[in-house]
C-alpha cells in the first residue's frame, strides 16, 4: 500500500511493500537457529572485544542482525526471542541487556561488525548508487517500491551498507517527482497551442445536459445496442479530433503512459470511487527465506527477493523490512 502525503508531488512508500530488510512478526525455531546461531569463532571474537555481559550481548545481536539484513536496527527493535535466544547461545545470565554506556562504544562496535562482515560503511557512494539507480528507472517505471527495490539490489551488489529506509524513500520521491515533471513537460510541448486550449475548453465548455465536456470522457458506453454504437463512434470521433495523442506521448514508456492513466481514471472517479488494489507480493524477502538463504553477504535477502520477482514477472517486491539505527 501506498500512503500518500499531500504536498508537491510528495509520495511516502509503506515500507511493507518493497525488499527493505527488517524482522518478521513471526520467527520460527528453525529460523532462530539458522541466522542467530553464533559460531564458535564469533563467539571467541564477541568475546576479545567486550569487557562486560551487556556488552557481549549487544555486540552478538548486531553481528548476527547485520548478518541477516545488511543494516544495523536499533537494539531495542531486535524481538525479545532472538535477544532471549542469543543470550541463551552465548550462555548469559537470565536479565542480562543489550545495552550500551556509551555512544562511542556502539559506534566502535559497528566498525568491528562491518569489518567481521566484509562491509564497506560509505554512505555518500551508497546515496549516490541509490539516485543514480533510481534515476535511470524512473523513465520508465512509476511505482516507488519496484525503484527502491532496485536500488536495494544495485548498494548489496556494491557490497555496500544499507542507508535508512527514510534515505531510499527521499530520494525516490524526489527524482520520481522530477522525472514525472518532465516527462508532463513534454507532452505539453508536444500539442500545439490549438490543442492545449482544445483541452482547457473541456473544463470550460458545457454539454447539452449542463455538464463540462470533461464529463463527456468519463461516460462509460452503454448497452449494445445499435443507436448506442453509433453514439460511441461520434464521441470517438470527437475524442481524435482533440489531437494525436501518439504524437503527444512519443518516447514515454509504456508502462509510465498505463501508470498515468491509472492515476487520472482514480481523480475522474473521485474520493468516492476509489478502491484499495489488491496485488499478489512477489519476491519473498527475509519474511520467506528458507534454509537457501542461510549464507551469502549481508543483505543478500534483497536480491533473492528481486530474482524471485523477476521470475515471477510481477511487479513491487515482497519481503520484511527494518527501521535501521545505527550511523547514517
Amino acid at each position: 500500500m501506498l500512503t500518500v502525503v499531500w504536498g508537491p508531488g510528495w509520495v511516502v512508500t509503506s515500507i511493507e511493500r518493497t525488499a527493505y530488510p527488517r524482522f518478521k512478526r513471526l520467527i520460527t525455531a528453525h529460523e532462530l537457529h539458522l541466522f542467530f546461531s553464533p559460531t564458535r569463532d564469533e563467539l571467541e571474537w564477541a568475546a576479545d572485544a567486550t569487557d562486560c555481559d551487556e556488552h557481549l550481548l549487544a555486540l552478538s545481536l548486531m553481528l548476527k542482525s547485520y548478518r541477516r539484513m545488511g543494516c544495523f536496527p536499533a537494539l531495542e527493535d531486535v524481538p525479545e526471542m532472538v535477544v532471549d535466544f542469543v543470550r541463551r547461545a552465548v550462555e548469559l545470565p537470565e536479565g542480562t541487556l543489550p545495552v550500551y554506556r556509551a555512544e562511542r562504544t556502539a559506534k566502535h562496535h559497528r566498525g568491528l561488525v562491518r569489518k567481521q562482515a566484509g562491509v564497506t560503511y560509505d554512505q555518500a557512494k551508497a546515496r549516490g548508487i541509490v539516485e543514480q539507480s533510481i534515476r535511470k528507472e524512473a523513465a520508465a517505471k512509476n511505482r516507488p517500491a519496484d525503484l527502491i527495490n532496485i536500488a536495494l539490489e544495485k548498494v548489496v551488489e556494491a557490497g555496500l551498507e544499507l542507508p535508512g529506509f527514510s534515505t531510499f524513500d527521499k530520494v525516490t520521491s524526489k527524482i520520481r517527482t522530477e522525472v514525472n515533471a518532465s516527462i508532463c513537460t513534454g507532452i505539453h510541448d508536444r500539442m500545439s497551442g490549438a490543442q492545449r486550449a482544445g483541452l482547457v475548453r473541456l473544463l470550460e465548455d458545457r454539454d447539452s445536459d449542463g455538464t463540462t465536456l470533461f464529463n463527456r470522457l468519463k461516460k462509460p458506453a452503454k448497452g449494445p445496442t445499435w443507436s448506442h454504437f453509433k453514439k460511441l463512434t461520434r464521441r470517438l470521433e470527437w475524442l481524435e479530433g482533440l489531437g494525436d495523442t501518439d504524437v503527444w506521448m512519443d518516447g514515454v514508456a509504456a508502462g509510465k503512459i498505463t501508470d498515468f492513466a491509472g492515476e487520472g481514471r482514480g481523480g475522474c472517479l473521485g474520493a468516492a470511487g476509489l478502491r484499495p488494489r489488491q496485488t499478489h507480493r512477489a519476491g519473498r524477502g527475509p519474511d520467506a527465506q528458507g534454509a537457501d538463504a542461510s549464507a551469502g553477504r549481508p543483505g543478500d535477502d534483497v536480491l533473492q527477493a528481486r530474482g524471485d520477482e523477476d521470475q515471477e514477472g510481477q511487479g513491487g517486491a515482497g519481503g520484511d523490512p527494518v527501521r535501521r539505527a545505527g550511523d547514517r
